[in-house]
């Protein structure tokens, strides 16, 4: 039931058709006997910061979710950025507070790690292999360190872009073991997947599984499908798995919160 007072949430995308976040806050939102909603907003890029001004004015507005192409550029329009949107320079989600102002933040690599934590896998301590440094990797990779990981070391195609964001998580958290490296998961306790080899059918492995030892976490990004080759991989060598819904489920929370949800 839509009324008068009810209080509209959204999530922006360019193209809307694939996003889900509606069948999830939408049951959350009934579930807390919160009267709210939420839809999808299509924003063309050029038309953003119109779109956002546009929020401000909006007094029953009370925050969105953000997906591509927005999260970089959405980040310079806001007035206030947590600490992991800062470092990011990107945002996957929006407020509006009373007085108008718009705080954003990022919540991927919060989301993994309390996903990891809620399955009872510890990232505090531990020497990470995460493979991959574009958008999900450069959250998660703030977010391990932040937390206190032993040594990170990331992997990617392009070594470049690794030794980029290692040398900005490392200026982050300086003390922290943050560096560039090869896909050899050896001295590691945990390998973390943030490409996107496995969507596909066909997709090569994101590493070479002959290294994993059953000692090692094999831990995924990706929700669909749930049974990666890369876990499936893992589980053949006796490893551990920790799966890419989990990351979701837990986000879904995080981003309620921080939306305020019911308050």
């Amino acid at each position: 039931m839509i009324t008068g007072k009810t209080k509209l949430y959204g999530i922006i995308a360019d193209p809307i058709g694939h996003v889900r976040a509606p069948m999830l806050f939408n049951p959350l939102f009934a579930e807390r006997g919160v009267d709210a909603v939420m839809v999808p907003f299509h924003v063309k890029p050029e038309k953003l910061k119109a779109w956002a001004d546009g929020l401000r004015a909006t007094e029953n507005f009370g925050g969105i979710v953000i997906t591509v192409p927005h999260k970089l550029e959405i980040a310079k329009l806001c007035d206030e950025l947590g600490t992991a949107g800062r470092l990011i320079g990107a945002i996957n989600a929006l407020r509006r507070d009373p007085d108008g102002r718009l705080i954003g933040d990022m919540f991927d690599g919060k989301g993994f790690v309390a996903g990891m934590r809620h399955q009872g896998f510890e990232v505090t301590g531990k020497r990470i292999l995460l493979l991959g440094a574009g958008g999900a990797a450069r959250a998660i990779a703030f977010e391990l360190a932040a937390e206190g990981c032993e040594r990170l070391t990331i992997q990617n195609r392009t070594m470049v872009k690794a030794e980029e964001l290692a040398a900005a998580v490392k200026s982050a958290y300086p003390k922290v073991d943050v560096r560039a490296g090869s896909d050899d998961p050896a001295g590691h306790d945990t390998i973390v997947n943030s490409t996107s080899l496995g969507l596909k059918p066909g997709d090569p492995l994101p590493m070479d599984v002959s290294r994993l030892t059953p000692d090692m976490l094999v831990a995924e990004i990706i929700m669909d499908p749930v049974e990666t080759p890369l876990l499936q991989a893992a589980k053949q060598r006796g490893c551990p798995v920790h799966y890419g819904r989990h990351m979701l489920d837990q986000q879904i929370l995080l981003l309620a919160d921080f939306l305020r949800v019911g308050k």
